[in-house]
């Protein structure tokens, strides 16, 4: 993965983007600091699938996502089959 500082990047942005298609995913530095990656839109596509999590992984989790207030129940009598009627 080549390095672009952050000019560089604004510059040369035609090419960049080339080498981000040609290459593959390209960093753009600031101040020798890493600051973005620029992929290509069929990567970010799968990272974002493989990073979203399947109902059966939801399902089968050892602990909940976040917590539903329920209300607690009543104390009424449920009705009989009769009473439904």
């Amino acid at each position: 993965m080549k390095a672009w500082p952050v000019q560089d990047a604004k510059a040369h942005f035609s090419e960049l983007l080339d080498s981000c298609l040609s290459e593959g995913p390209q960093l753009v530095t600031r101040r020798g600091a890493d600051m973005a990656v620029l992929v290509p839109v069929a990567e970010w596509q799968r990272l974002t699938r493989a990073a979203r999590p399947t109902l059966k992984e939801l399902l089968l989790a050892p602990s909940p996502r976040f917590d539903i207030p329920v209300p607690p129940r009543g104390r009424r009598a449920r009705r009989t089959p009769t009473e439904l009627g």
